[in-house]
């Protein structure tokens, strides 16, 4: 299997961390592009907040937490592309992952509890079930 195209789904977390550790290696390895997707998932209508300004300074920031993945795929001389979207993470991250032709996408694991894990069913899940390539979910080990 060839590997050209690498989506990485970022958004700060401790396992979005280690999962672009795997995805700059991952490209790395194939010679791959980076594409790097941070999803600004708009408030509900429920919240008093404006809605514009929120999504603006949300972008802001995903843009700012980035930047050292940018940086570290550069050192690994990875060409890499970040972008934000704005809408329900896993519907952009499939959407994305279509429209670039993505062979391959990497996203973190968030759940530590079994609450947790049962709770996962929200966007490593959904990935898994609509994307039209590999995924790859990574996992934070924790400390025994």
């Amino acid at each position: 299997m060839t590997i050209r195209k690498v989506l990485l789904a970022f958004d700060g977390s401790p396992s979005s961390i280690a999962a672009s550790e795997f995805a700059i290696e991952l490209a790395r390895q194939y010679a791959a592009e980076l594409r790097v997707l941070a999803v600004v998932r708009p408030p509900d209508f429920s919240e008093d907040v404006e809605t514009e300004a929120w999504i603006e300074r949300s972008e802001r920031h995903l843009h700012n937490v980035m930047q050292p993945v940018k940086a570290n795929a550069a050192k690994a001389s990875v060409n890499c592309i970040t972008e934000v979207a704005v809408g329900h993470p896993s519907e952009q991250i499939v959407r994305h992952a279509e429209r670039h032709g993505v062979d391959h996408i990497v996203v973190g694991h968030r759940g530590h509890t079994l609450f947790e894990r049962f709770l996962i069913g929200s966007v490593a899940r959904q990935v898994i079930a609509y994307a039209d390539c590999a995924v790859t979910v990574v996992r934070v080990r924790r400390k025994p």
